[in-house]
């Protein structure tokens, strides 16, 4: 991926079909942070200023080293927003990221 990513979601909790909460990674300057707890309105907010997150998992003893997989979309649908990992989303669904 060339563009600049602003976080890695490593993993994601659902509750009633939709995100409750996902643990991710947000960049800070060269670096990234420790693992975060975003819940659905937190993470939406941050899409919605035009951060860009994908998902991923951090490598084991390599600091800020990602291994990188898709990139999460916000997805307009009539009035709702989804958060998804493809352009037709139907409801909030982050494929291929793990259950926490």
């Amino acid at each position: 991926m060339t563009k600049r990513i602003d976080g890695v979601i490593e993993s994601v909790r659902y509750k009633n079909g939709q995100i409750a909460a996902v643990r991710a990674y947000e960049r800070r300057g060269a670096t990234f942070s420790d693992r975060l707890l975003l819940d659905r309105k937190t993470l939406l907010d941050r899409m919605q200023k035009g951060m860009k997150f994908v998902s991923g998992s951090r490598e084991e003893l390599m600091a800020s080293t990602f291994t990188l997989s898709k990139p999460i979309l916000l997805v307009k649908s009539d009035r709702h927003e989804f958060i998804a990992t493809h352009e037709n989303a139907a409801r909030d669904e982050l494929e291929g990221v793990p259950l926490f």
